[in-house]
């Protein structure tokens, strides 16, 4: 095949466009000059900044967890929320203080069970949806309990049980399923959610929650007896 030669018209253009680069460059150099200098000065602030700031920070949050953490598993909900204001801070105190770290992401968990724990719902929620994870068991078991805390405050008054928080939990335990999508949590909150349908008298919908079970789950203990949940619910289907 043979090798197309350029033309005098290719090369001229192609000598423009190198000159008008080499024309730009002289007159723009300082310009650039300066603009790759802020951008690595940008940088080495940023690393320095997490070196000598976050980094420590991190590592503070994480020893304050130390401590919640352990009157959390020794069911010390309160010292474990607040501290004790001389020794050591607790999970409210993390969020506040350290609201850029990892560890702060994980003592809103901690605070909103806390709080579910002492019965202070609307507290428990707020903490509860501004946990953010990405994973399997973590974030679906929170997800989960904010349905637990809609359906607490439905019955917080017997005589007068709010439907619409049912449903929300409802919600929040079919959404806590689909994200975990295994046989430890989903089953747990496929029966909530099927428990909270009969409560309201949806029967259907709690005999298609339980068969669901059924048919995903039935290595699961849910699964193991969830024919009797579904002929119950079925007897009451109109």
């Amino acid at each position: 095949m043979a090798t197309k030669v350029p033309n005098s018209s290719t090369e001229q253009n192609v000598g423009e466009i190198f000159s008008r680069s080499e024309q730009f460059i002289e007159k723009y150099q300082k310009h650039i000059i300066i603009g790759v200098g802020a951008i690595i000065l940008l940088v080495v602030a940023i690393l320095g900044v997490r070196h000598a700031y976050l980094i420590p920070k991190e590592r503070e949050a994480e020893n304050a967890m130390f401590r919640a953490e352990d009157l959390f598993a020794q069911n010390q909900y309160k010292l474990a929320l607040g501290g004790d204001s001389i020794s050591y801070i607790g999970f409210e105190a993390i969020v506040d203080q350290y609201g850029f770290t990892k560890s702060a992401g994980l003592a809103k968990a901690y605070a909103g069970i806390c709080y579910y724990k002492l019965g202070d719902f609307e507290s428990a929620l707020k903490y509860l949806k501004d946990f953010d994870a990405d994973d399997n068991m973590i974030s679906p078991a929170v997800i989960g309990l904010i349905g637990d805390c809609y359906v607490d405050l439905a019955y917080a008054d017997q005589s007068n049980v709010d439907q619409g928080k049912v449903e929300q939990g409802i919600d929040y335990f079919n959404k806590a399923a689909s994200r975990a999508d295994n046989d430890l949590l989903s089953p747990i909150f496929l029966k909530k959610a099927a428990l909270a349908y009969e409560s309201l008298g949806n029967y259907k919908k709690a005999v298609e929650t339980y068969s669901l079970i059924k048919e995903k789950y039935s290595n699961s203990l849910e699964g193991s007896n969830v024919e009797k949940y579904i002929d119950r619910a079925q007897s009451q289907v109109k």
